[in-house]
């Protein structure tokens, strides 16, 4: 029996539902029963159902041995409900099923869930705001291109500092970042953060991303005591006094020092299903409903478990304060009390561990629309959960730093050097348009040629620049931009006809040169007559 392992991604548990369907009808073991003096074919009991699908969810790598048969049996039970098996007579759509010898079949046809239908989406990462973006309210329609013209000072400018010219600058002031923009911030490369680590094309298919509080996020990575655990500024959404002194009984076990009323046999049990019904009767998972989806997306993620840790970091960010309060005590004592040899048994018939899991699974992790395999993933996710809460509890400090940083230099002083962007006389706006792939890749291959083309004649034409600097600039552009110059001057003698070089002017003779230099002097002797 082989689980094929549904990694992280949106509609993870109907994938989970669809493949654990798919997998008990083609492999289920059928053959021949007797009831009542009558044969039937191709069937099964209930009790074989449980064994080979308990079985099967034990060595699946997406729910793992923590499964119990009670759970098993609970899943049969959607399974007849929903049609998937129906007893030897026909009938289904009642949760009757018990684990016993009565007699199932499989239905002609089995239809798996569909995938719900949701907006198409464009495949962006989130964008966060720059720090002189428009405010929220402005629409993002049409918003202008700014077309950049680069004449050949301008260009000489910008290239200037490559050849240790650094022109005059001037300091540019950031606007004050409001409390709204940092919030922003912190939201928007939260959540990029955690479409990267998920792998994702886009978060709106796990999460609405409007319903994510970006006031949460901030407080719950500095609003937090020495231990760790979130600090709540409104008192009144703080556990009740009584169920705290009774996590700490029971986490602090046997040395618990709050309690005033003496101890009596049973007395840890009483303690702990007042726990229990406190955390069972919440009107919403701790986890929430909003972040359902994405909690279980990360469960594909548990055979790499630095991945999974770190995609868990993230999403208990997004936790409202008190939840995550409440969390992070309840898996305390969770991690306490398995880990206590001197407790007492809490509840006869299951161990410490697999009693923790089972008790608060539910009150941890469960889909407002009660998903058919909500309690197989609520326990994988807490049995994961107590074994690295201290981890996934933590602030990611990787992101904190990042997002710091960035906020940081969103502040900082901008140096601005004369002929950037923002001194050119713009001219009408312009909009972006849709072009063909055809078209898109002639301006990929000579879009930029053209420009630095034009750029390199108006070099050439430009008869205010002496010879030097003309040379020197056109150096610059070949050291630059070697193929746009080596298609304007392909030779040595193409370049040379930039530059003629002038007829040098013959030496003048001097008038008293002989006109045979280089014939020796001869001594005459003279004779007087």
């Amino acid at each position: 029996m082989e689980h094929r392992l549904v990694g992280p991604g949106p509609y993870r548990a109907t994938k989970l539902w669809n493949e654990t369907v798919e997998l008990f009808r083609t492999r289920m073991p059928l053959r021949k029963h007797r009831c009542r003096f009558k044969s039937y074919d191709r069937c099964f009991t209930a009790a074989e159902a449980v064994d080979w699908l308990h079985e099967l969810l034990r060595c699946s790598q997406n729910f793992g041995p923590e499964v119990t048969r009670k759970q098993t049996v609970q899943l049969l039970k959607k399974f007849l409900k929903n049609h998937v098996i129906e007893d030897i007579k026909g009938k289904w759509g009642q949760e009757d099923f018990e684990d016993n010898r009565h007699l199932y079949r499989f239905p002609p046809s089995s239809p798996l869930k569909p995938y719900p239908k949701k907006p198409a989406y464009q495949k962006d990462v989130i964008k966060f705001p720059e720090w002189n973006d428009p405010p929220q309210s402005t629409s993002q329609e049409n918003i202008p291109v700014r077309p950049v013209v680069m004449n050949s000072e301008m260009w000489y400018k910008r290239h200037s500092i490559a050849i240790g010219e650094v022109p005059a600058c001037r300091l540019v002031y950031r606007r004050q970042l409001t409390e709204a923009n940092v919030e922003e911030i912190w939201k928007s490369m939260t959540l990029s953060y955690l479409q990267k680590v998920l792998g994702l094309d886009s978060l709106e298919e796990v999460l609405d991303i409007k319903l994510v509080n970006s006031k949460f996020i901030i407080h719950n990575v500095y609003s937090v005591s020495k231990q760790g655990v979130v600090i709540l500024d409104d008192k009144s959404k703080e556990l009740p006094h009584w169920v705290l002194s009774a996590m700490k009984c029971l986490a602090n076990w046997p040395h618990c020092s709050d309690l005033k009323q003496p101890m009596y046999l049973g007395f840890e049990k009483d303690v702990f299903k007042t726990i229990a019904d406190y955390y069972g009767h919440l009107k919403e998972p701790l986890l929430t409903f909003h972040l359902f989806d994405a909690f279980v997306s990360v469960l594909g993620l548990l055979q790499k478990e630095k991945m999974a840790i770190e995609a868990f970091q993230i999403c208990c960010l997004l936790l409202p304060p008190e939840n995550r309060r409440k969390l992070q005590l309840l898996m305390r004592m969770m991690a306490r009390i398995c880990l206590n040899k001197e407790m007492p048994s809490l509840c006869d018939g299951f161990g410490t561990r697999t009693l923790m899991v089972q008790t608060f699974s539910r009150c941890i992790l469960c889909s407002k629309d009660e998903v058919d395999l909500d309690e197989l993933l609520a326990v994988r996710l807490v049995t994961f959960l107590m074994d690295n809460y201290q981890e996934i509890l933590k602030v990611p400090l990787a992101l904190q730093t990042s997002i710091e940083e960035r906020v940081a230099h969103l502040r900082r002083v901008q140096i601005k050097y004369p002929g950037a962007d923002m001194d050119i006389t713009l001219s009408a706006p312009s909009f972006c348009r849709q072009i063909s792939p055809e078209e898109f890749e002639y301006q990929k291959a000579y879009g930029s040629q053209e420009p630095l083309a034009a750029l390199l004649e108006e070099v050439i034409t430009d008869a205010k620049l002496s010879s030097k600097e003309k040379k020197k600039k056109l150096k610059q552009f070949q050291k630059s931009y070697p193929e746009v110059y080596q298609e304007r001057f392909p030779t040595p003698e193409s370049e040379a006809l930039l530059f003629p070089e002038k007829p040098k002017p013959k030496p003048q003779l001097l008038m008293w040169a002989l006109k045979n230099p280089f014939q020796p002097f001869q001594r005459t002797r003279s004779f007087r007559m």
